[in-house]
């Protein structure tokens, strides 16, 4: 009862944090949604640190939080796949779940592909979404698809590449925090 109390409690609290990450952001060209920010770090502590099962409630919160706060809504279906469904997907990195006792290099590693899966999965989501709803935003000649990888994968990729170099830096620093005990 104690470890559930104990789960549920984390997983409220970096979910809270996604939501205070996820107002500092870049923004950028993106007029549709979208920034580059830090708001997956937590799901990603809490897939590494508790498993698949915490990493992927931590990122439906956050979505659910993200739809309440700051909404963009344009289609039912699209609501899902823009908000729950994206961020509950980067709770899977807990997939190539670090372990404690690990050497650094292969917790690395394991952070790099954890991370890569759940920003991977995210982007699809919100691919799958821009063009099923989002195609007519398409410049003239350009193919639904092609539009919207693009426009997702212009903030993924550097929120990717950012989330890793601090996960790395907070699994080298601070490594109970991100890998648990």
């Amino acid at each position: 009862m104690r470890n559930r109390n104990l789960l549920i409690a984390e997983v409220a609290i970096m979910a809270a944090l996604g939501i205070i990450l996820g107002f500092i952001k870049l923004s950028g060209p993106w007029a549709f949604g979208g920034s580059v920010s830090l708001e997956m770090v937590p799901i990603f502590i809490m897939a590494f640190r508790r498993g698949l099962f915490a990493g992927v409630l931590t990122g439906m919160l956050i979505g659910l939080l993200q739809l309440l706060i700051n909404p963009y809504i344009y289609y039912f279906l699209q609501v899902i796949l823009d908000y729950p469904l994206a961020f509950l997907v980067v709770g899977l990195a807990g997939l190539a779940r670090p372990k404690w006792s690990d050497s650094f290099g292969k917790r690395v590693l394991l952070i790099i592909a954890g991370t890569f899966i759940g920003s991977i999965l995210r982007l699809t989501s919100h691919v799958i979404s821009g063009v099923a709803f989002f195609a007519d935003q398409a410049p003239e000649g350009t193919p639904a698809f092609t539009y919207s990888f693009m426009y997702n994968f212009s903030y993924i990729a550097p929120t990717f590449i950012l989330t890793v170099i601090l996960l790395v830096l907070l699994s080298k620093t601070a490594p109970k925090l991100v890998h648990g005990e």
